[in-house]
């Protein structure tokens, strides 16, 4: 085990984009509910704006962008699109990213304790992981979504958390990986020790690399590279 690997004692790593395949349904739907109260705006603006955010903060940070009059209805446009991601979860499949799930049982191997945190609420994110079958102390040891804590990405609450329910108390032994530039933000204000952009989500490698990351991978299974 290298050197790097022994000094990390917890990774937390994002969902959709970064450990789970759920075919962007959640920005397209974002982006659906956006367009019902006929506001235009494309999906890569969406993904752009409100890429790993919680996502009444998400559409209200889109329609800022895009100074837009319905930004005080930001809150009834909220609740369509949790109604919208309820049907479309109804009968979506969800996979994880390609070798994703035997990165997370290795890490555990290793004694290395693993978080999945995201800017869905605890609902949405307990869907995926059953539609997968992924069990805590299995494959990860905890789950921190936006509505766990009071300021979501790019505020570092999530992380603390964490920090705080598995006893890790130096955030340079942690490393935060996630698919947008908000998610290296939020590690950063952490002052997690490593912070991983990867290129199998949401945003591309011009968008990841404005915040620095210590690493841009093409996705978590090339993790093993940098431990």
């Amino acid at each position: 085990m290298s050197e790097t690997k022994r000094e990390i004692e917890m990774v937390v790593f994002d969902m959709a984009g970064t450990t789970v395949d759920e075919q962007n349904v959640v920005y397209k739907t974002l982006h659906k509910a956006i367009q019902n109260f006929n506001v235009e705006v494309s999906l890569e603006t969406v993904l752009e704006y409100g890429a790993g955010k919680e996502k009444h903060k998400a559409i209200k940070d889109v329609l800022t962008h895009l100074k837009s009059d319905k930004l005080k209805e930001s809150q009834i446009i909220f609740e369509n699109f949790k109604s919208l991601l309820d049907t479309a979860y109804i009968n979506l499949a969800v996979k994880p990213i390609k070798g994703v799930e035997n990165v997370l049982l290795d890490l555990r191997a290793d004694g290395i304790k693993v978080v999945l945190n995201t800017g869905y609420d605890r609902k949405t994110a307990t869907l995926l992981l059953d539609k997968l079958q992924w069990n805590e102390k299995t494959h990860y040891d905890a789950l921190i979504t936006a509505s766990d804590v009071v300021k979501g990405r790019p505020h570092p609450d999530m992380i603390f958390q964490a920090m705080d329910l598995l006893n890790v108390t130096d955030a340079s032994k942690v490393l935060k990986a996630g698919d947008s530039a908000i998610d290296i933000e939020e590690g950063k204000n952490a002052g997690c020790g490593i912070t991983v952009g990867v290129l199998s989500g949401a945003q591309t490698k011009t968008q990841l690399e404005k915040p620095q990351p210590t690493y841009i991978l093409e996705s978590l299974v090339n993790l093993k590279d940098v431990l």
